[in-house]
Parts: C-alpha cells; sequence; structure tokens
C-alpha cells in the first residue's frame, strides 16, 4: 500500500513511530524502516501483532469501506473480514492484505463484511518496500 510518510519520531516508552496518512485517514504506527526516512511517499506492508478476540478488539464497522483512524489508547482499522479455512483471517485493506490470528472463531456471519479492529499502535508495524 502506498502511504505518506509524514515524520518518524521516538519517545522513550515506544518504539519507532510513523505518522502516516492515507487516502482514508491517517495515525502513527511503528515503524520497522529506517529510522532516518524522510516524508514522503512509501510502499509499506502492514502487519498485527495480535490475536484478535470478537467483542474484545474486533467488531462491526460503523460505515463501509477502508479506514485508518486514532483510537483512545490505539489504533482503529477498518476493512473487509475474508475469514480462511485454516481458521485464520485475512483483513483486505483497500486492496492490502493483513493476515490476523484469531484467539476464538468469530460469529457466524462476519466473513466478507467491514470490520473494526482496535489494535494498540505498537502492535501495527509498517515494513517499508521498494517495488
Amino acid at each position: 500500500m502506498l502511504v505518506e510518510l509524514v515524520k518518524v519520531s521516538k519517545f522513550p516508552w515506544s518504539p519507532w513511530l510513523a505518522q502516516v496518512r492515507t487516502p482514508f485517514g491517517g495515525t502513527a504506527v511503528r515503524w520497522c524502516g529506517d529510522q532516518a526516512a524522510k516524508p514522503g511517499e512509501y510502499h509499506v506492508e502492514w502487519t498485527v501483532d495480535e490475536d484478535i478476540a470478537w467483542g474484545r478488539n474486533a467488531k462491526p464497522a460503523v460505515g463501509v469501506g477502508p479506514g485508518v483512524r486514532p483510537g483512545e489508547h490505539c489504533v482503529v482499522l477498518r476493512g473487509r473480514l475474508d475469514l480462511t479455512v485454516d481458521g485464520a483471517a485475512v483483513l483486505d485493506f483497500d486492496g492490502s492484505q493483513i493476515l490476523l490470528d484469531l484467539a476464538d472463531p468469530p460469529p457466524e456471519g462476519v466473513d466478507g463484511t467491514w470490520v473494526e479492529l482496535f489494535i494498540e499502535r505498537e502492535k501495527i508495524a509498517l515494513y517499508p518496500y521498494e517495488l
């Protein structure tokens, strides 16, 4: 996915964080690229390093379409949830696929629906790559 990197910064209590913008929102998340990265456009892969538990950090989305925004103490990702045959899940995030680990099977009927994930910003990572 192509994002606009606004800045990379570090606070004493956190990993390196990137302030990013997308056409459907922006937020700060863990940055796994060059700590001296300059502002500009970067192709990135998104990862989520937290088990998804329906009703705890996942729920039906308010609205449709991809979205990303800061929450109170988290980042909110909105995408379409696709369940895999092996018990995992994938969040379709504007054409980018984010592999998710499920703590428990989600309720029936959520496969293919828009969901919102509420994830700590340190548990969402961006990995820049070159095309």
